[in-house]
């Protein structure tokens, strides 16, 4: 393993001994280098920025095709403050110049049918449902991973689902389109920097050939620290180790 390679897994897996790896190149390497930030300027996006970061997440895949989900750009700073007191008063959504709310949306997929004179059956179906939040979570990984690409930062917002009424009536939802999750994109704090999060080793997430908790390491114990300036009040999982 290159020695990019190597300190990318160290970062990624809190030091312990980094997977058999043969390859390394930019994207990998901005792949490992993910981390949320929750500490923005409120410098505004460059012009053209969020048409390419739409552009990123709509060449993710798509369950047949369907593209059974939206998005919705929130800029205003109103209604960025609105939206962070709904997610728990998240002061980094009414800093940072972008929300990105993604979408289930079934209702344009419904719209297309009847307008063709077709019954949309399978609209019902709780699989429909879920295959576009799938889409809608793709999609945004896409955009995440092109606008860390382009210098900024992300964070997601799944505690809007906490509140959907309220942000369906904000967002002015039609029937059948769900919020999935925000997603906050902006400039980071250069004085506020966030780091990585570790994740378990793979042995404890990858299984071969068939899921087989027997084979799983020895019992995991958190180790945590405090998250940092950015969430004084929260601990953070570093990473995992063997109970004795």
């Amino acid at each position: 393993m290159s020695h990019a390679a190597v300190n990318a897994f160290d970062k990624r897996y809190a030091g312990h001994a980094p997977p058999r790896a043969n390859a390394w190149n930019p994207v990998l390497e901005a792949q490992f280098s993910h981390r949320s930030v929750r500490s923005y300027l409120p410098t505004p996006l460059a012009e053209g920025t969020l048409e390419t970061l739409i552009g990123a997440a709509q060449s993710a895949a798509s369950s047949s095709n369907l593209q059974l989900w939206s998005v919705v750009a929130v800029r205003d700073a109103e209604r960025r403050a609105a939206f962070a007191e709904l997610a728990g008063h998240q002061e980094h959504i009414a800093i940072a110049p972008l929300l990105l709310v993604f979408l289930a949306d079934l209702s344009r997929a419904e719209r297309i049918a009847r307008g063709k004179g077709v019954e949309p059956e399978a609209i019902e179906y709780t699989d429909t449902f879920l295959a576009g939040a799938f889409d809608a979570a793709l999609a945004a990984q896409n955009a995440t991973l092109a606008a860390e690409s382009l210098g900024l930062g992300t964070v997601y917002i799944g505690a809007l689902r906490n509140k959907v009424t309220e942000v369906a009536k904000l967002l002015g939802l039609p029937p059948r389109v769900s919020p999935v999750f925000g997603l906050v994109v902006g400039h980071p704090d250069p004085e506020r920097p966030a780091s990585i999060k570790p994740r378990l080793p793979q042995p404890v997430i990858l299984h071969q050939e068939i899921y087989n908790a027997d084979a799983e390491p020895e019992p995991f114990r958190p180790m945590t620290r405090p998250c940092g300036p950015s969430r004084p009040d929260r601990t953070c999982l570093i990473s995992t180790g063997r109970l004795n």
